[in-house]
C-alpha cells in the first residue's frame, strides 16, 4: 500500500532570531536627590488638589502664626477646565470653626495675593486635627554669614529663599581650600 495522495509535510526552514533591541540608559545621568523632591512633592499636591504645593509650605506666612496654628489648607478645587474661581478647603481645629469664617474674606485675599491673581472664590471649612508647625532653628554649626556676603542678600525679599542662600554662604565661607574627595575603600572579591 502507498500513500500516493498524501503528502510529508516540508520542514520550516528557522527564521532568524531577532536581536534584541539595545538597553536603554534608565534615567540619565545621576541628579541630586534635592533636585528630584520638588518633582516627587509636586505630584503628590497636585493629586490632593494643590497647583502650588508653597501653599502648604508657605501657610503661616500667608494668614499669619496666630490663624496657621489652627487651620491648615487640605486642598484647592477649580471648576473643571480652570484655574480661577476655585474653592480653598481648609482644616480647622476644634471650636476655631466660626472665626475662621468669620475672617474668610481676609483668607481669600491673601491666598490670591499670594498667587498673584483670583485664584480662590470660595473657603469651605472642615474641622479636623491640625498637625503643629515646626519651628525650623538652623543647625548650631553653622557659621554666622559673612558681613561681605550678607550685604547683597539684604535685597533679597522671600525669607525661605534669603534663608537658604544665607546657610550656604555660611557653608562655603567656613571651607578652606578646594574639596577633598576620599578614595572608595577597595572591595575584597
Amino acid at each position: 500500500m502507498s500513500n500516493s495522495g498524501v503528502r510529508a509535510p516540508k520542514p520550516k526552514a528557522a527564521k532568524p532570531a531577532k536581536a534584541a533591541p539595545p538597553a536603554a540608559k534608565r534615567g540619565g545621568p545621576a541628579r541630586a536627590v534635592a533636585d528630584l523632591l520638588p518633582e516627587v512633592g509636586g505630584a503628590a499636591f497636585r493629586r490632593f488638589g494643590f497647583v502650588q504645593s508653597s501653599v502648604v509650605s508657605r501657610w503661616p506666612e500667608i494668614v499669619g502664626a496666630r490663624f496657621a496654628a489652627v487651620s491648615a489648607p487640605d486642598s484647592i478645587r477649580f471648576p473643571r477646565g480652570q484655574r480661577a474661581e476655585g474653592t480653598l478647603t481648609l482644616i480647622v481645629r476644634g471650636a476655631h470653626g466660626p472665626m475662621m469664617q468669620h475672617i474668610a474674606p481676609e483668607i481669600i485675599d491673601r491666598v490670591n495675593r499670594f498667587f498673584g491673581y483670583a485664584a480662590i472664590a470660595r473657603v469651605a471649612i472642615r474641622q479636623g486635627d491640625v498637625p503643629i508647625p515646626a519651628t525650623r532653628k538652623p543647625p548650631p554649626s553653622l557659621k554666622p554669614v559673612p558681613v561681605e556676603i550678607g550685604d547683597s542678600l539684604r535685597a533679597i525679599a522671600d525669607p525661605e529663599f534669603k534663608a537658604v542662600l544665607e546657610a550656604l554662604a555660611a557653608g562655603i565661607s567656613g571651607t578652606r581650600g578646594p574639596p577633598v574627595i576620599e578614595p572608595l575603600p577597595e572591595r575584597e572579591a
